[in-house]
C-alpha cells in the first residue's frame, strides 16, 4: 500500500479553468482528464489524504459518483470550498479539520490552509497543505500538494522530497502565467503537451 497526497481538484467547477489556468477545453474534460490521472498512480488499496476543496457546489449524488470513481482509500481534510455535499458523503475513510501523521518515519502536519509555523517544525515536522494553487512560495518543510503543482495527480512523500531537492539547485520550477509549467519533478508528460 502507498500513501498519497492531494487538494483543490474543484470537480465540477468552471471558474477554475480560467481563475487558475487550467490546460482544459470544458468543465467535463477537466473532471475526466483529473479522475484519469488520479487512478493512473493510486491503486485500489492505497491511501490517498486529500487536502480540501474536492468539488465545488455539486450535489451530493455527484460528489458520491466522484469520491467512488477514484481509486483508494480516501481522508479528507476539510478545505474552505468543501460544502455539506462533500463532508456528508460516505465515500472518506474519515474527515478531519487538520491531522498529523507518521509516513515512511517522516512526521506531518495536514492542513487545507499554509501555515506560517506549524507544530514541531524546529523538529523536522512538514506541512502539507493545498489552497494556494502553486502560488505561494513555500517555507523549508513545506508543500503545495495542490493538483496545480502536480500536474492534477496525488503525489506522495518521495516525489516531495524530490521537489525539495530541486529547489535547493535551482532546478524548481516557479509559478508562472502559462497554464502548465514543466517541472523536473513532474513524472511524464501531460498528454496536452506531447
Amino acid at each position: 500500500m502507498s500513501i498519497y497526497f492531494t487538494s483543490d481538484h474543484h470537480f465540477g467547477h468552471a471558474g477554475a479553468l480560467g481563475l487558475y489556468r487550467r490546460p482544459f477545453a470544458s468543465v467535463a474534460e477537466m473532471d475526466r482528464e483529473m479522475i484519469d490521472r488520479w487512478n493512473a498512480v493510486v491503486k485500489p488499496a492505497d491511501e490517498v489524504w486529500y487536502l480540501g476543496d474536492f468539488a465545488i457546489c455539486q450535489r451530493p449524488e455527484r460528489v458520491a459518483s466522484l469520491v467512488g470513481a477514484l481509486h483508494g482509500h480516501k481522508h479528507l481534510v476539510v478545505g474552505n470550498n468543501d460544502d455539506a455535499a462533500v463532508i456528508g458523503c460516505d465515500g472518506w475513510e474519515s474527515i478531519h479539520p487538520y491531522a498529523e501523521v507518521g509516513v515512511d518515519g517522516v512526521e506531518l502536519v495536514l492542513c487545507h490552509y499554509p501555515f506560517r509555523t506549524w507544530r514541531n517544525m524546529g523538529k523536522g515536522w512538514i506541512n502539507l497543505h493545498g489552497h494556494s494553487h502553486g502560488r505561494l512560495k513555500p517555507l523549508p518543510r513545506q508543500f503545495d500538494v495542490g493538483v496545480e503543482v502536480w500536474n492534477f495527480r496525488p503525489v506522495q512523500i518521495a516525489e516531495l522530497f524530490e521537489g525539495m531537492k530541486a529547489r535547493r539547485t535551482g532546478r524548481a520550477c516557479r509559478p508562472s502565467s502559462s497554464a502548465f509549467v514543466r517541472c523536473p519533478y513532474v513524472i511524464g508528460t501531460p498528454a496536452f503537451l506531447a
